[in-house]
C-alpha cells in the first residue's frame, strides 16, 4: 500500500510532463510507447524533488512511513523540515518514495493480467492478430504456466525488496537531524525530571505518613488489649495523630497531583520547609513511637530550595527509622556554616537494623538525588555502631569542595 501511494502521489506530476512538456516536444502518445513513458517519469521525478523541499512535506511522508512502512517512531523526525540539509533528505526521500513506488505500481498493473494469461495459454489459443504475440502450438505452450507463476514471484519479491529498501532508508532520510537529536534528549531528560521529582514528592510526603500511620495503629490496637485506661488514652492520642498526619498528607498529596494537571501549582511548590513543616514532623514521629532528640538549632533563612529538599531528606531519614527500627532512638543534628548545611539522621544498630537496607531502597536514591541536584552529596553507612545518615548541602552561591562530603566507593546513597 505504501508503494503504490507513492505511484498515485506521482500521477500528477507524470500527466503534467506527459500533457505540457511531452506535448511541446513533440513526443508522440507517452502511454503506449514504452521510451516515452520512460522519458516522462524521468522528467517527473526533478518536480517530485522541487515540491519536497516545502518544509510542510516531511511530516507527510513521516505519518505514511510510521504508519505504512513498519518504521519505529522513534526513529523518525517530528514537525517540518527545519534547515537545508532536512529538507534535502526529505526531497531525497520523496523521489525515492515516489520513483519506486511508480516502478511497482506500474508493474502490479501489468504483471498479473499477462501473468493469468501465461496461465490459462494451455487452454486457449489466442486469435490471430491478437495484443500478445504468443505461441498457439508447441514446447513454449507448455512452459507457459510455469512461466506465469514465476512472473508473480518476481513481483511478490520485488514488491518485498523495494518495501525493505524504503524501510531502512527510511530513518536516513526522513530521521531527526543532529540538533533535533539533542532537542529530543532535552525534552524527555525535562520530563523524566519532573516524573522523577513527582515520584520522589509521593515517595517521601505519602511514604512517611502511612509509616506514622501504621505504626500508631499497630500500637493503639496493641495496647487496647492491656489495661482498658491505659489503652484507651494511648488510642485516643494514636487516633488524633493518625488524623493529623491524614489530614497534613491529604493536602501534600493533592498539590503534588495538581501539577499533572495544566492548571497545577508549580512542582516545587507542595513540599513545607524545614521553618514550618519541621515541629509538625518531629512531633508525627514521635507520637508513632519513635523518639527523636535533636541537636543544633534547626536552620532558618534557607534559599527556597535548599529549605524545601532539606526538609524532604529529613522526613525520608526519619520514615526510614520507623520503617526498620521503630523503636529505637533517632538523633537529629543540624550544623549550619557558611557555605553549607549538613544535617545527619542516625540511629543505634538493632537487631531489626543491622545495617542499611539491601539496595538502599527508593528513599535513600531519592535522597542522593534531591542532593546532587542542589550540588551536595550524601552518605549511608554504619558507624560506630549507629547506621548514619549524612548529608551536606550547599546554601550559598555554589558548592564548597572542600566541605562537601565525598563518600568512598560503595557508600553514596544509591
Amino acid at each position: 500500500m505504501h508503494l503504490v501511494l507513492g505511484g498515485a502521489l506521482l500521477m500528477p506530476y507524470f500527466l503534467f510532463v506527459g500533457t505540457v512538456v511531452l506535448a511541446l516536444l513533440g513526443v508522440p502518445d507517452f502511454f503506449t510507447d514504452p521510451p516515452a513513458l520512460a522519458l516522462t517519469v524521468t522528467l517527473a521525478l526533478p518536480l517530485v524533488a522541487v515540491t519536497a523541499l516545502v518544509p510542510a512535506t516531511r511530516p507527510a511522508a513521516v505519518a505514511l512511513a510510521r504508519g505504512l512502512a513498519g518504521v519505529a517512531p522513534d526513529a523518525l523526525a517530528e514537525g517540518p523540515a527545519r534547515g537545508p540539509a532536512d529538507r534535502t533528505r526529505t526531497a531525497c526521500w520523496y523521489v525515492l518514495h515516489l520513483g519506486l513506488g511508480a516502478v511497482v505500481s506500474g508493474a502490479t498493473l501489468a504483471v498479473p493480467p499477462f501473468a493469468v494469461l501465461l496461465l490459462v495459454l494451455p487452454l486457449v489459443r489466442p486469435e490471430a492478430g491478437a495484443a500478445y504475440a504468443l505461441p498457439g502450438a508447441g514446447p513454449a505452450v507448455l512452459l507457459a504456466p510455469p512461466a506465469g507463476l514465476a512472473l508473480l514471484a518476481a513481483l511478490t519479491a520485488v514488491a518485498a525488496g523495494v518495501g525493505a529498501l524504503l524501510a531502512r532508508a527510511a530513518p536516513v532520510l526522513l530521521g531527526p537531524s543532529p540538533g533535533e537529536r539533542v532537542e529530543r534528549a532535552e525534552r524527555r531528560a525535562a520530563e523524566l525530571a519532573v516524573r522523577n521529582r513527582l515520584a520522589r514528592e509521593v515517595h517521601d510526603s505519602v511514604g512517611h505518613a502511612l509509616s506514622a500511620i501504621a505504626l500508631q495503629a499497630t500500637a493503639a490496637r496493641r495496647l487496647l488489649d492491656g489495661p482498658p485506661a491505659e489503652g484507651r488514652a494511648f488510642a485516643g492520642e494514636a487516633l488524633a495523630a493518625i488524623e493529623e498526619t491524614a489530614r497534613r498528607t491529604v493536602g501534600e498529596l493533592d498539590a503534588v497531583l495538581g501539577v499533572l494537571r495544566e492548571s497545577g501549582p508549580d512542582p516545587a511548590r507542595p513540599a513545607p520547609g524545614l521553618a514550618d513543616g519541621l515541629p509538625a514532623l518531629l512531633s508525627r514521629t514521635r507520637a508513632a513511637g519513635c523518639p527523636v532528640t535533636v541537636r543544633g538549632a534547626p536552620p532558618r533563612a534557607l534559599p527556597p530550595p535548599v529549605d524545601r529538599e532539606a526538609y524532604r531528606i529529613v522526613q525520608e531519614g526519619l520514615a526510614n527509622a520507623l520503617k526498620h527500627a521503630p523503636g529505637a532512638p533517632v538523633l537529629l543534628r543540624f550544623e549550619r556554616t557558611a557555605a553549607h548545611l549538613a544535617v545527619r539522621v542516625s540511629q543505634p544498630l538493632t537487631p531489626a537494623l543491622p545495617g542499611p537496607p539491601a539496595g538502599g531502597g527508593r528513599g535513600l536514591a531519592g535522597i542522593a538525588e534531591r542532593a546532587r541536584l542542589l550540588g551536595g552529596a550524601a552518605v549511608a553507612r554504619p558507624r560506630g555502631g549507629d547506621w548514619v545518615l549524612d548529608v551536606a548541602l550547599p546554601t550559598g552561591s555554589g558548592p564548597d569542595p572542600g566541605s562537601v562530603p565525598r563518600p568512598a566507593s560503595g557508600e553514596e546513597a544509591p
